[in-house]
């Protein structure tokens, strides 16, 4: 299902800085007047060199980085959340029920079996638990977790085992908007495949996906565009 119309998510003139206290207040400008915009059914895929903001960007917009400037707008709840001046209630809100962001490294808690990691934004969502695990437990079938996993802490899984998780934690409520940080990285080719299937399907299913792909199959197999992030910082 295509719905390129009005953006899900916008960003204009998104500004970061960080500052290092311990070094003297030394300031390091990561992002410069970044604008970028992702409908409902497409898929944006930011490109530019190692360390050139990439993934400060998806944080930003995620809300764990706080921008200097500009606003990040996002879909909400019938109306729009500006992710640079929401408070935290409300960016956990737009976490909880309208976006999600898959990292490049899983954080979770330590002795939460694999199945309760993934169920838990089902539960969050009002969910029974029951209900959301046997859907947690049918996604990690899908991506190939073995069921002798399901009840052990994914802090004890392999990189891939880990990072399939991580996406199967990320995809499962069908959260309107997608931020995807190397999704596929540290997968084999057969993990990589099934990965690439659920975007495919999530963002045809009319999904805003804003995603980093180094990996030039997965990206020209996901993506609808590709925006350079010097291109972003001009536009």
């Amino acid at each position: 299902m295509t719905r390129f119309a009005e953006p899900a998510l916008r960003a204009r003139a998104v500004a970061k800085t960080f500052t290092f206290h311990v070094q003297g207040g030394v300031t390091l400008p990561v992002l410069k007047h970044v604008s970028l915009s992702v409908a409902a059914g497409e898929c944006v895929s930011v490109s530019g060199p190692s360390g050139s903001g990439k993934s400060t960007l998806l944080r930003a917009i995620y809300g764990n980085y706080r921008a200097q400037g500009g606003e990040i707008l996002v879909r909400h709840g019938g109306g729009t959340v500006d992710m640079v001046t929401a408070t935290p209630r409300e960016i956990l809100d737009v976490r909880r029920r309208s976006m999600a962001h898959v990292s490049q490294f899983l954080r979770v808690i330590p002795r939460v079996p694999a199945a309760e990691v993934v169920a838990e934004p089902l539960v969050l969502l009002g969910m029974a638990r029951g209900a959301a695990l046997e859907r947690a437990r049918a996604f990690l079938g899908r991506l190939a977790i073995p069921e002798r996993l399901w009840s052990l802490s994914p802090v004890t899984f392999s990189g891939g085992e880990q990072q399939r998780v991580n996406v199967a934690r990320g995809l499962i409520a069908g959260h309107a908007i997608l931020l995807l940080d190397e999704p596929t990285a540290s997968l084999d080719s057969i993990s990589r495949d099934i990965v690439v299937e659920l975007i495919r399907e999530a963002r045809e299913g009319g999904a805003a996906v804003l995603g980093i792909f180094h990996d030039a199959d997965v990206r020209d197999q996901v993506a609808t565009r590709v925006l350079g992030l010097a291109e972003a910082e001009a536009a």
